[in-house]
């Protein structure tokens, strides 16, 4: 049995989640609410939501735990051409644009969306809520794809200091969603932004250079990373662009946001 937690429950140790001999490997409790303040403590301690609708809120710590090194992302070559295009015409003023922050319930909602290939995701109003409220709060963040200006491609995650947790990403344009991740990953870099967590292991995210890590190795370094200082400004690269990387460094170099006190 996993607890129910109330309100204002503590979180449980991760090392109680079950197990997959126990059937729902990672499953930690159940149950509280999705606050910025309850989401900051579960992020801080390596446990996120997930959920069907229809459920109650369900909170997981997996073991092993994906993630993925920045400098491990893998570009094919043909993503690496279409960068290149797309870095020129978006410095040229062109059809092409990447922002970061713009539209970010509309990237939550595009994720959210039916794919072609089945069904919506688990990405439901309650979490459109509750993480539209961290984003206000400076804790959420969008990267965005926009051609002719729509909205073409995203991916949205949670930062905190230097430690980011990839949520979803979305395409409407091939390969939208690595361009955005790709802007997103590099400007993450240039930030002093080492690892993300992708939470469950898939054959996409391996495909894109993820790979499991043992928990407690996750949860000790996100000891280290999420007391930095948080970024505060967030403004897209380009990614061959040397000087904007060095103007964006020094415009970091700012107090981070308040932080919010652990559940």
């Amino acid at each position: 049995m996993i607890p129910w937690l109330e309100p204002d429950s503590p979180f449980p140790e991760v090392s109680t989640a079950l197990t997959a001999e126990e059937g729902a490997a990672g499953l930690l409790a159940a149950g509280a609410d999705l606050t910025p303040l309850r989401l900051l403590g579960a992020y801080r301690r390596g446990i996120f939501p997930w959920f069907s609708q229809g459920q109650p809120i369900l909170w997981w710590s997996t073991d092993p735990r994906m993630v993925l090194e920045i400098e491990n992302f893998n570009i094919s070559r043909s993503l690496q051409k279409t960068l290149r295009k797309i870095d020129r015409e978006i410095h040229g003023g062109r059809r092409w644009e990447i922002r970061f922050d713009h539209a970010f319930e509309a990237v939550m909602r595009a994720c959210a969306a039916p794919r072609r290939d089945g069904p919506g995701t688990w990405i439901s109003e309650e979490i459109i809520y509750g993480y539209g409220a961290l984003h206000r709060q400076g804790y959420a963040h969008s990267s965005e794809l926009w051609l002719d200006g729509q909205l073409v491609g995203g991916a949205y995650g949670v930062c905190i200091g230097r430690m980011f947790y990839g949520e979803s990403m979305f395409a409407r344009v091939t390969d939208g969603s690595k361009i955005a991740l790709a802007y997103l990953l590099h400007f993450l870099s240039k930030n002093g932004v080492s690892m993300i967590d992708c939470q469950q292991e898939t054959a996409h995210l391996a495909s894109l250079g993820a790979a499991p890590i043992p928990r407690s190795t996750f949860i000790a370094r996100l000891k280290e990373l999420t007391v930095q200082p948080q970024i505060t400004i967030w403004t897209p690269l380009g990614l061959f662009d040397t000087q904007d990387t060095a103007d964006a460094i020094k415009s970091n170099q700012t107090p981070s946001l308040p932080r919010l006190e652990n559940v």
